[in-house]
């Protein structure tokens, strides 16, 4: 975990620097990192330990043993080539362990997930042979979404959706597979728009988010989430190729910051138990930095929009600030609880 964090932090501060602040760095390259340390290094880290604790095999924590040291060889000035192999080889071992547990125990939601780990292992390979990044992050997008969604298909079945509606979802998947390997945001934006409007219709959130406490602030991420896939899609499709402008920045940030961080402050309480064996107590004040996250999210992809330099910039520290505040509002819950 503090592997993880590292990457979480220097890929903040990757990102900070890319928009114009010049913040204290280990070196001037980090520019360039900010992609990897935070959809592999982070992600894949948090990730790959979460699948490591649930299987209980010694040898899968040699996943994000090795995508963690990866993300922390990358800001002490490690070749690239380095980095990206160890960040390989640890999501090749998390590519076999899901595929173990696909053998195991056959169901669709774990097939969707053994997809994304496919995702990952084919991102991380291409970025080890020298790929541009543009052809990188759709993969590590894709891994990061199935991952998600393959989550939340299981927990769908205390909805009962019917079987077309099920049919539908895996059908939103394979366009999502398609776009990426080829490269067509607007068939990436397709699978990404269905899969959000399914997720709105059949998600167990919707019920939740009548309840209290942690079960309401878990689906208020959740349902919010959507919102921002729907959109990252919806624009997606619009923009045939948006690598060429602020439109790519706009749709990864919103799947990124939009939706994927607004799963990690829904589930940070309960993954941090699972992981750690520290219970965490759920405050109301978690509500104020995920408010903030979506606020200055808006910012950013409104300048990315309308060509707003102000908006991007200040965005984009606003966003960093709401995950770090995050994180210290949910160590100081835990740590007054422990007294």
């Amino acid at each position: 975990m503090p592997l993880g964090a590292a990457s979480l932090l220097f890929g903040l501060l990757a990102g900070l620097d890319r928009l114009g602040w010049r913040l204290p760095a280990p070196g001037a390259g980090i520019v360039l990192l900010h992609g990897p340390l935070m959809a592999v290094g982070f992600f894949g880290t948090l990730i790959a330990l979460e699948r490591a604790v649930a299987m209980r095999s010694a040898w899968t924590y040699a996943a994000p043993l090795l995508i963690g040291l990866g993300g922390l060889a990358l800001p002490l000035g490690a070749p690239a080539v380095i980095a990206a192999g160890a960040m390989l080889g640890g999501s090749t071992i998390y590519l076999l362990a899901a595929l173990r547990l696909n053998f195991r125990h056959r169901a669709p939601h774990i097939a969707v997930m053994t997809l994304g780990a496919a995702c990952l292992f084919a991102g991380n390979l291409l970025w080890r042979l020298g790929s541009a990044m543009p052809d990188v992050v759709p993969w590590w997008l894709a891994f990061l979404v199935l991952t998600i969604v393959g989550e939340r298909l299981e927990l769908s079945r205390l909805v009962q959706p019917p079987d077309w509606a099920r049919a539908t979802f895996l059908g939103c998947v394979l366009v999502l597979l398609a776009g990426v390997a080829v490269t067509a945001w607007r068939m990436l934006g397709i699978g990404l728009l269905g899969l959000a409007i399914w997720l709105s219709c059949y998600d167990i959130a919707r019920r939740t988010v009548d309840g209290r406490g942690q079960a309401r602030f878990s689906a208020v991420c959740l349902l919010s989430g959507y919102v921002w896939l729907g959109l990252a899609g919806l624009y997606a499709l619009l923009s045939a190729d948006p690598t060429g402008g602020f439109a790519y920045d706009a749709v990864l940030h919103a799947v990124f910051l939009g939706f994927v961080f607004a799963m990690v402050f829904g589930h940070a309480p309960i993954i941090l138990p699972a992981v750690t064996g520290i219970r965490v107590p759920f405050r109301r004040g978690f509500y104020a930095p995920l408010a903030v996250l979506h606020a200055g999210l808006l910012a950013r992809v409104a300048g990315d929009l309308l060509v707003w330099g102000p908006g991007r910039t200040w965005g984009g520290l606003v966003d960093a600030l709401a995950i770090l505040g995050f994180l210290a509002m949910v160590a100081v819950a835990t740590l007054r609880r422990k007294a």
